[in-house]
């Protein structure tokens, strides 16, 4: 696996004012955007949204880095527009939304995957899932790889203190801080992302360990969409895909989701069911690989069928 290169990218260790993203505070994002683009510029922006000042910059940055907020072009930031994916998920004005209250573990899936997909603001979080094959690591390891990269490039690193506050906040996005779970959901100070199980601290020591195999609570049409835009960013006019590229390439779905090699292949076996023919899995002659229709579209239908199923009463999401 490649070493990232932060030269070409922007990057970011910080904007998330040390607090992780809460139940209620991406639609809290999306309805407030909606009602005024520039909400996060206003004076009374803590008015409007019912936190504090720092609280504030916090989810419009949880906002940008889970893609559900995007930057207006050429407004420097001071104007947000509510994605395709805000849309989808939170509502568009004339829809509720698929899972605006984050009930379907699937759309946890999904904000993990356009987390991790975000380098320039999600810097600590691309990092750790891509950059460790062995999926475990320290605190004090995590921080002296991002420093010697930083150093090898020769760019100007933020302080030491910053990268400790920002990958303590990365951690604190999966790994709950409490064992009681009687509090009610919206009034929970854990992340959403914690119920994903996907990082553990192994006891006795200060090892993290990132959990790798099956992952029972993603949906194929889920896994469909995300190995579509994984397509779709990487080789776009190809019409197969490797195995081993989605196993195993940065940003991959396997990679992302840290699927083992047995549940990746069963979930590939059932392309073709979960996405109606758009996609199929083909092995032969020692290949192993992934073909596609030529007019598949972006896959956002695969996710309209998940949610209709599960929520009956979605009409024309």
């Amino acid at each position: 696996m490649t070493s990232f290169d932060l030269a070409s990218h922007s990057f970011s260790f910080s904007g998330h004012e040390t607090f992780v993203f809460r139940y209620t505070w991406l639609k809290k994002a999306v309805d407030a955007v909606k009602a005024d683009p520039r909400v996060f510029g206003r004076d009374d922006s803590i008015v409007t949204l019912g936190v504090g000042k720092n609280m504030v910059r916090s989810i419009r940055h949880w906002g940008l880095a889970t893609g559900v907020l995007v930057e207006e072009q050429k407004s420097r930031g001071t104007v947000m527009n509510v994605s395709r994916f805000g849309e989808f998920l939170f509502g568009d004005g004339s829809s509720s939304g698929s899972d605006p209250f984050l009930e379907d573990p699937n759309t946890l899936w999904l904000l993990h995957w356009l987390l991790i997909s975000n380098f320039e603001r999600s810097t600590t979080w691309q990092w750790a899932f891509n950059r460790f094959p062995s999926n475990e690591f320290t605190r004090e390891g995590l921080l002296q790889s991002v420093e010697d990269e930083i150093r090898r490039l020769n760019l100007l690193p933020p302080s030491e203190s910053t990268l400790k506050r920002d990958i303590e906040v990365f951690i604190r996005t999966y790994l709950s801080g409490r064992g009681n779970r009687a509090t009610a959901v919206e009034d929970s100070l854990d992340c959403p992302l914690t119920e994903l199980n996907l990082l553990e601290e192994v006891s006795g020591t200060n090892l993290v360990k990132i959990r790798r195999g099956p992952k029972s609570t993603l949906g194929d049409r889920t896994f469909a969409f995300c190995l579509l835009q994984f397509w779709n960013r990487t080789a776009p006019e190809t019409k197969s895909l490797a195995f081993s590229e989605i196993a195993y390439s940065q940003n991959s779905p396997g990679t992302v989701f840290k699927l083992d090699e047995n549940s990746l292949i069963e979930r590939l076996e059932r392309l073709e069911i979960a996405t109606d023919g758009g996609l199929g899995y083909t092995e032969g002659a020692g290949l192993k690989q992934v073909y596609r229709q030529q007019d598949i579209g972006d896959g956002f239908p695969w996710l309209s069928t998940h949610y209709e199923a599960t929520n009956p009463v979605l009409v024309g999401v």
